[in-house]
């Protein structure tokens, strides 16, 4: 009896193992034909640089800029050297919360903002259709997406147009504060289609809305929190120089700012002289250390004698 008992158990597994649950299929998958994956489909918003689209987006931004300015404080440096220019460039910065673009956007002159586009995560600001229009209408974003899916827009067609582009080389918004490693599609759209990239450094973003909050918190004494953004002198390759070798320079001249509005142009001058620059992604240390001083708003009060300290 017993034997009878094994026998069925043994033949009840059996049975279990080879049965198709669900839609499991009956090769095994390393067997399977190679299928590619699917490309991703990126929604087309190329309606919003036209007129009526560009109509509207003037006064959303005008209201836009009425509610940033009463949660947030902001300083803005480096504005002359768009004097030199005769657009489209390529603004590039360090990316640390949802307040980088409209900080970016509302700190340009409205010449400038008007006809610059923001390069997006497809995958993030278009995944959904209310999504992609809010953020199509209000600031202008161009799709990229980051798993090498197909665009609706090409960011070189819109540069060819005669657009500017912001472009955040980091691919997402910082986890502790510090900037990330730089990608090179910045360095190469500049050099294929010829186009200067302005870099820009902005602190403040992640202590007042780091990653995880959907609205700007206050300050220690309960007032808006410090805001800065500096833009630096238009950067353009060199002849024959490739995209690897641009983009260094490029996340270079952004730590350099980061370094000057920490501290001021001439000790930042003086430490990128000597290649001393701090570098951006912070020390080796605990990741909970990084986050708690990026959690401090900048400094803003004028200290005449800093530079003679440095």
């Amino acid at each position: 009896m017993s034997s009878f008992w094994k026998d069925t158990v043994r033949d009840v597994r059996l049975f279990k193992r080879g049965w198709r649950w669900g839609r499991r299929a009956q090769v095994p998958r390393s067997a399977e034909p190679f299928v590619p994956p699917a490309t991703t489909t990126v929604f087309d918003n190329e309606w919003s640089r036209r007129p009526p689209a560009r109509a509207v987006r003037e006064v959303a931004q005008a209201g836009l800029e009425a509610v940033f300015r009463s949660q947030v404080k902001t300083q803005v440096e480096g504005l002359d050297v768009l004097d030199k220019l005769d657009g489209p460039v390529i603004f590039v910065a360090n990316h640390a919360s949802h307040l980088d673009t409209p900080l970016i956007l509302l700190s340009l002159p409205d010449q400038w903002r008007r006809r610059t586009a923001v390069a997006a995560a497809a995958d993030y600001f278009f995944d959904t259709w209310w999504r992609a229009v809010g953020s199509s209408l209000v600031f202008n974003t161009l799709p990229i997406d980051r798993r090498g899916g197909a665009l609706a827009n090409a960011p070189g067609d819109v540069l060819a147009e005669g657009w500017s582009l912001v472009v955040f080389p980091e691919g997402t918004r910082s986890k502790d504060g510090t900037v990330g490693r730089f990608r090179s599609g910045a360095a190469y759209l500049a050099i294929e289609y010829g186009v200067p990239v302005v870099p820009i450094a902005h602190r403040g973003t992640y202590a007042a809305m780091p990653r995880g909050v959907s609205w700007p918190g206050k300050d220690r004494s309960g007032g808006r929190r410090q805001l800065t953004v500096r833009f630096g002198e238009p950067l353009r390759p060199a002849e024959g120089e490739s995209m690897r070798e641009f983009a260094p320079r490029i996340r270079a001249a952004v730590a350099r700012l980061l370094d000057e509005d920490a501290t001021d142009w001439y000790a930042s001058m003086r430490r990128a002289a000597e290649a001393r620059t701090p570098d951006p992604a912070g020390e080796e240390i605990a990741e909970w250390r990084k986050v708690w001083a990026a959690t401090e708003s900048p400094d803003t009060e004028p200290d005449r004698l800093r530079a003679w300290r440095s």
